[in-house]
């Protein structure tokens, strides 16, 4: 037995690994807070694929010289990580997509215009985000399929206690984010899934905030499928991951035609080639799927509880650092238990813009906008918020940072 190698939670170590970080923004060491659009990738990740183009390159599952099976059995080993990593049962569930969005896509498209019909109904949240919720939307205008809504509570977490109501027989399909991009909220999926699987209906998971931030089982989960992004976890832009169930995967019909994912073609028609294969067409990223792969290891000798408890204390310390500044409204849940590492706020006086531009100036890098969640800021009345997030290479010292550049800006502004 291969023993995994578990490195030490060492913040100080980890910042070391990851080049970008050292750079500097306006004569000012950056400060980046804004891992939950994108994560800054580990010298680990950028070596895995500067080693592939350097040395092995060539194109998978269409060569039988060297290169090309060296290229492919990595490509190969990357998706065995993927799947070990979210405990799926067998690494054919693991799906290469280019961004969880895509995933999300492909589910509307192909599992959405062949399974649903008429006046079935999709379930959804008010908390998310635009790709888990435009192509159903896309698919009700089509379709004629009513999609309906579990509300916010007033804490910024779902209010489940409506399931009974919504859970209709005439519900086909769940989707909902296992944490928002926003408010940062952590909903259980166990609390959808369960009910939903009781009225027969299927479950999707929007897990781009969650797998690189908190350990995740999908066997454990029992959703039916679960979407998330490579770029947001270490790895590189251009690649995502889609699990699915087998049978669910094996009904589905191609979501894009052409090669390598045909058994045999003639001239009177073709036939499908086994999943993953059916469902990755043309040439994959497959330098971007070993840069996960990368990415994976790096996240599993961290531990993902290690990863999980080190954000928890970066959003207790922040929640309580951010609450201190007057005219700072922080949204989402305050108990850091049921909080992922984003932390959304409006500053009395100040557009989000005007603050974001400003905090800049300071070397600090957050987002502001709607975060591709206007519906959540309609509920929430407000067009656009500050956001601040985290992850491993962040420290107090940075909360310190961003509280000091809010007040500064607020000097400048006269607030």
């Amino acid at each position: 037995m291969v023993m995994e190698k578990v490195m030490t939670f060492d913040v100080e170590r980890i910042r070391e690994d990851f080049p970008a970080l050292k750079s500097m923004m306006h004569g000012k060491p950056l400060v980046y807070l804004d891992s939950a659009a994108s994560s800054q990738k580990p010298e680990q990740v950028i070596a895995a694929m500067d080693q592939v183009y350097r040395t092995v390159y060539a194109n998978v599952h269409r060569g039988v010289y060297t290169n090309s099976e060296v290229s492919t059995e990595l490509y190969d080993q990357a998706r065995a990580k993927i799947a070990h990593f979210i405990n799926a049962s067998t690494p054919e569930q693991v799906i290469f997509v280019r961004n969880a969005t895509e995933a999300l896509n492909l589910l509307a498209y192909s599992y959405g215009r062949h399974f649903l019909k008429e006046g079935d109904e999709v379930v959804l949240t008010q908390l998310e985000h635009h790709a888990n919720f435009v192509p159903w939307l896309v698919l009700a205008q089509e379709r004629g399929v009513k999609l309906k809504y579990i509300p916010l509570a007033s804490d910024g977490t779902l209010d489940l206690s409506t399931l009974p109501e919504l859970l209709t027989p005439r519900v086909k399909l769940v989707t909902f984010a296992h944490v928002s991009n926003v408010l940062g909220t952590i909903t259980d999926p166990r609390l959808i899934i369960e009910p939903a699987h009781a009225i027969g209906a299927r479950v999707i998971v929007d897990g781009c905030q969650a797998a690189p931030h908190m350990p995740v089982d999908v066997q454990e989960l029992d959703c039916d499928f679960y979407a998330f992004s490579g770029h947001k976890m270490l790895g590189p832009t251009g690649i995502g991951v889609l699990y699915g169930k087998p049978e669910l995967l094996d009904a589905m019909p191609p979501f894009l035609t052409g090669g390598d994912m045909i058994n045999s073609v003639s001239m009177e028609g073709a036939t499908w080639a086994d999943v993953p294969a059916k469902f990755e067409a043309g040439t994959p990223a497959f330098v971007q799927a070993i840069g996960l792969g990368a990415a994976v290891d790096y996240l599993t000798a961290l531990r993902m509880d290690a990863v999980r408890e080190h954000e928890r204390e970066l959003v207790r310390y922040g929640l309580e650092r951010l609450s201190e500044l007057s005219g700072l409204t922080l949204l989402g849940p305050t108990d850091p238990s049921i909080r992922g590492g984003a932390l959304s706020f409006t500053v009395k006086g100040i557009h989000p813009h005007d603050l974001g531009t400003l905090l800049d100036r300071e070397g600090i890098a957050v987002r502001t906008g709607h975060h591709c969640a206007q519906p959540l800021h309609t509920c929430l009345g407000l067009t656009a918020t500050a956001r601040a997030s985290f992850y491993i290479y962040n420290e107090p010292r940075e909360v310190d940072a961003l509280a000091e550049g809010i007040e500064k800006a607020k000097r400048v502004l006269h607030k």
